[in-house]
């Protein structure tokens, strides 16, 4: 505490300014919403990912409270393993971390690894499938978006949070998040 009363707010490294927070979060809403029609063609009564990147656009266009956001990260909106293939899980996946912007900046990258994942999940097959995704990441990428996403630590390189040691730090994920940061500081010498 600082004062008899008052708590001292420690700020994560990861969460990114309320207004960079929702530069991002149009982002990657747009990033969730491309692989949204791999859930929805599987489960097409749970609308609830198409509702979390609903929520994400109103966040981003200023609609919806910070806080009221942060309490609804824990809500339930779809997919669960055993229910679904693991290309609409991921596309699921990429819904939630979209949603979950209002409360750290940095799952803006949680929901641009998940619709990769979803995309190579999805076809198998076809070894260009996460690059033309990341392409496709990237050029959506506006200088304010670059800008913000730049403020954030280089995966798994943070102690704690979504950019820490864990899920989105591994395997493709982290791969995924690593080919973006690399791309973000690859815009920024280019101009």
């Amino acid at each position: 505490m600082d004062r008899p009363g008052r708590c001292l707010t420690v700020r994560s490294a990861q969460t990114l300014s309320e207004a960079d927070r929702r530069t991002v979060a149009a982002w990657a809403a747009d990033c969730a919403e491309r692989t949204l029609g791999l859930f929805e063609a599987e489960v097409p009564g749970d609308d609830g990912p198409r509702r979390a990147i609903a929520r994400a656009r109103a966040f981003a266009r200023g609609e919806l409270d910070v806080a009221e956001e942060i309490r609804r990260r824990f809500d339930s909106d779809g997919a669960t393993r055993s229910r679904h293939s693991p290309a609409a899980f991921a596309a699921a996946k990429a819904a939630g971390q979209a949603a979950a912007v209002p409360h750290m900046g940095a799952h803006a990258f949680g929901a641009a690894a998940y619709a990769a994942k979803a995309v190579r999940l999805a076809a198998p097959d076809r070894e260009d499938a996460v690059a033309e995704e990341l392409c496709w990441q990237l050029g959506r990428i506006t200088p304010p978006v670059r800008d913000a996403l730049r403020q954030l630590p280089p995966v798994g390189e943070h102690r704690a949070g979504p950019l820490g040691p864990g899920l989105l730090a591994s395997g493709l994920l982290g791969s995924v998040i690593r080919e973006l940061q690399a791309g973000l500081a690859d815009a920024n010498r280019r101009g």
